[in-house]
C-alpha cells in the first residue's frame, strides 16, 4: 500500500493494475492522439484555396526563385498608385550600383518637381538635398517632390527617366505594365499589375542597400526638423518585414507590395485595388503568414560537395572529382520535404585538359518523382592533358611490369 491506495502485482506478469482514474485518462490521451493522427493535413494547395484576399489582385512570390505561390486576377491592369515608386527606387538603385550617381551627392529641387502635391516632403525650388536623404524620403514617405527632383538628377528630365523605367520594365518581363510618371499620381494609360509589381519588387531587394531605408520606422529630415514616418505599417508590427511600397488614390484604391524575411526564406506579398488600408495589410499579412505556414527552402546541394571520382582519359591524373558548382536551393512545400531526392548524372569518363570549375556532370533535385532542377557537377581541380614525354615513360613503365 503507497499513499493509502492499493497496488496488486501478479508475480508471473509482473504488471500492475493501475487506479481505475489513471486508467480513464490514459484512455482519453490515447484517443485525442488517435483522432489528430487521423486527421488529414492540408496541403499547400489547399491551404491558398481557404484565403480570403479582399482586393481585386495579389501575389505572392518567392523572393529567391521567382516561384509564384499565389495569385488572384495577377495580370489584371490597375493603377498601383505610389508602389510605382517601386521602379522609381530600382532605377536609382542601378544608378548608384553603376557609380553614376553617389548617396553623398546633392540634388536641387526644381520649381517643377516641387510642384507635385500629395506625398511630399514639401522641397522648395533651389532646395538642396543629399541623394541618401532623397531615397530615404520616397522609401520612408513616399514623397512625390523627392521622386521627381531624382528623376531630373539622374536623367535630366522627368520623361527621360519615365523611358528608362518602362526599359527596364521590358527588360523585367513586365508585359502589363506602362508607366507615365515616376510618383504613381494617377495618369492616363499609367497601369500594371500584382504580378509585375513582384517582379520589379524582386529586382529592387537584389541591392542589399535599399533594405537600410525600406526598414525605418520613424526618422527625419533637414537636421531633425522634418518627422517622417514610414506609410507600410508592416514594417512594425509584422514580423520581418523588409518593406516595400504603400499607394493610394481615388482610381487606384490601396495599393502595397510587402516583403518579409525569416528563416531564410524571403517572400513578396503585392495587393493591389483593396477596398481600405486595413484590407490591404490584412491581406498581405494573410499571404504571407500562408507562405512562411506551408512552404521552406530546402537545400538541394552545397557548392563544393563531392559527388566522387570521373576518370580522365589522356590527362596527368588519372580521375579529378566532381563537387557540386553552385549551390541549389528551392522552395517547396513543406508537406513534400520527405518526398526530396539527390540523383547525381556522371559520365564514365571524361577527356582532358580540364580547367577547375569544368562541367563534368549534372546534379538533379526531384520532388515526388519530378524534377524540380538541377545544378553543374564541376572538376574539383584542374588536370593538364598528359604530355608525350610522360605518355611514353608510362607506356616504358608499364612494359618493364609485364
Amino acid at each position: 500500500m503507497i499513499n493509502g491506495k492499493r497496488f496488486l502485482f501478479s508475480h508471473k506478469s509482473r504488471l500492475c493494475k493501475i487506479p481505475a482514474v489513471a486508467a480513464r485518462a490514459v484512455s482519453v490521451m490515447l484517443c485525442l492522439l488517435l483522432t489528430f493522427a487521423l486527421i488529414p493535413t492540408a496541403s499547400a494547395e489547399e491551404a491558398a484555396n481557404t484565403l480570403d484576399i479582399n482586393a481585386q489582385s495579389a501575389v505572392l512570390m518567392d523572393a529567391g526563385s521567382g516561384d509564384v505561390l499565389y495569385t488572384l486576377n495577377p495580370h489584371d491592369h490597375l493603377q498601383i498608385a505610389s508602389v510605382t515608386k517601386v521602379m522609381t527606387l530600382l532605377i536609382i538603385m542601378e544608378a548608384l550600383h553603376t557609380q553614376r550617381i553617389t548617396l553623398d551627392e546633392i540634388v536641387t529641387a526644381s520649381e517643377y518637381a516641387c510642384s507635385m502635391g500629395g506625398s511630399q516632403i514639401y522641397l522648395e525650388p533651389g532646395e538642396q538635398m543629399s541623394v541618401s536623404d532623397m531615397i530615404k524620403a520616397i522609401a520612408v514617405a513616399s514623397a512625390n517632390d523627392a521622386s521627381v527632383a531624382m528623376a531630373e538628377h539622374i536623367m535630366g528630365s522627368a520623361p527621360a527617366f519615365v523611358n528608362a523605367m518602362n526599359t527596364r520594365a521590358k527588360a523585367l518581363g513586365m508585359k502589363n505594365t506602362n508607366f507615365v510618371n515616376c510618383n504613381g499620381l494617377d495618369a492616363e494609360n499609367q497601369y500594371s499589375c500584382a504580378y509585375d509589381v513582384a517582379l520589379m519588387s524582386r529586382e529592387l531587394l537584389k541591392h542589399d542597400a535599399i533594405k537600410s531605408y525600406l526598414t525605418i520606422w520613424m526618422d527625419t529630415l533637414r537636421n531633425g526638423e522634418f518627422g517622417l514616418a514610414n506609410t507600410n505599417k508592416l514594417v512594425r508590427f509584422y514580423q520581418g518585414t523588409i518593406g516595400i511600397k504603400t499607394g493610394s488614390t481615388d482610381d487606384a484604391k490601396y495599393c502595397l507590395s510587402a516583403a518579409a524575411e525569416r528563416n531564410g526564406l524571403t517572400l513578396i506579398a503585392v495587393v493591389l485595388a483593396a477596398p481600405s488600408s486595413s484590407d490591404r495589410f490584412e491581406g498581405a499579412k494573410k499571404l504571407l503568414d500562408y507562405g512562411f505556414a506551408n512552404y521552406s527552402v530546402v537545400s538541394g546541394a552545397e557548392k563544393g560537395t563531392s559527388y566522387g571520382t570521373i576518370r580522365v582519359s589522356k590527362g596527368e591524373e588519372k580521375e579529378v572529382e566532381a563537387v557540386v558548382g553552385e549551390s541549389f536551393n528551392k522552395l517547396i512545400p513543406k508537406d513534400k520535404k520527405g518526398s526530396l531526392e539527390i540523383k547525381p548524372k556522371l559520365p564514365e569518363s571524361v577527356s582532358a585538359p580540364l580547367k577547375a570549375g569544368d562541367k563534368v556532370g549534372e546534379l538533379e533535385i526531384f520532388v515526388d518523382g519530378k524534377k524540380i532542377g538541377s545544378t553543374n557537377l564541376v572538376a574539383k581541380t584542374a588536370v593538364p592533358r598528359i604530355r608525350l614525354w610522360n605518355m611514353f615513360i608510362s607506356i616504358i613503365r608499364m612494359w618493364s611490369m609485364v
